[in-house]
Parts: structure tokens; sequence; C-alpha cells
């Protein structure tokens, strides 16, 4: 087994694309936050056709047969809490679901796989991130 890696919402369009060298993440233990599906899924109940709707329905399942999908749990709160207070206290705000997918990889020891550079999740404490 390769890596153990979170992917961004922003991996998932890439993949769905065909942006990214998908062979590249064969050997890894992927997962996403499942607040990354919310967010998928608001790109299906925008498309502008029933057709590409259809299409991005149908990449999602694709990508869910092979994805670890992580609750919010109690233990996820706890690094969320943290990251919020560290991005504060340094004096740059996040997203809230940027937050919420750092804190998982802060949980499980994933590192974030994001093509975001505003997010800049390396730059929290304990997080992990590259790109693709």
């Amino acid at each position: 087994m390769g890596r153990r890696l979170i992917l961004d919402t922003n991996i998932l369009i890439a993949y769905e694309r065909g942006a990214i060298d998908r062979a590249s993440l064969d050997e890894d233990e992927l997962a996403i936050a499942a607040v990354s599906v919310a967010e998928y899924r608001v790109g299906i109940e925008l498309a502008d056709t029933a057709a590409r709707a259809a299409d991005r329905a149908r990449s999602l399942s694709a990508m869910m047969s092979v994805l670890d999908v992580l609750d919010y749990t109690e233990r996820t709160a706890v690094h969320h809490a943290r990251l919020i207070a560290a991005a504060r206290q340094i004096g740059r705000p996040r997203g809230a679901h940027d937050l919420i997918i750092a804190a998982h990889a802060a949980e499980t020891g994933r590192t974030i796989v994001s093509r975001d550079a505003k997010a800049r999740f390396a730059d929290l404490p304990d997080v992990l991130a590259v790109e693709p």
C-alpha cells in the first residue's frame, strides 16, 4: 500500500475531468471528508443540463466505490476546533470546509492532496499537504 491520502474536492473534479494522472493514485489508500461529497454534489445540483448532471453523478458513484468517506465525529471536532483557533491566532482565516478536511487529515494522519493554493493546508499545525 502506498500513501494515506485525503483528497480535496478539487482533486475529485480534476479526476472527473481527466486532468490528473489517475494511475498516480492507484497504490494509495484514498479517503475524502463527507463534506467533500456535499461540495461535489453541489456541482451535480447546479449542472446546466440534465446530461451533465447525470455524467457527474456517474463519476461520483465510480469514485465513491474506491474512496473511504470520513464522517465528522466528536474526535474530528476536537481537531477542527484546534485548527480554527490556530487560523485565527495567526490571522489567516480559512474556509469552513477546508478546515474540516484539514481536521480529518490531522485526526487520521493522512496527507491532503489539493490544488487549492488559497487553502494553505500545509501552514496548519499537524497537517501535511501536497499537490498532485
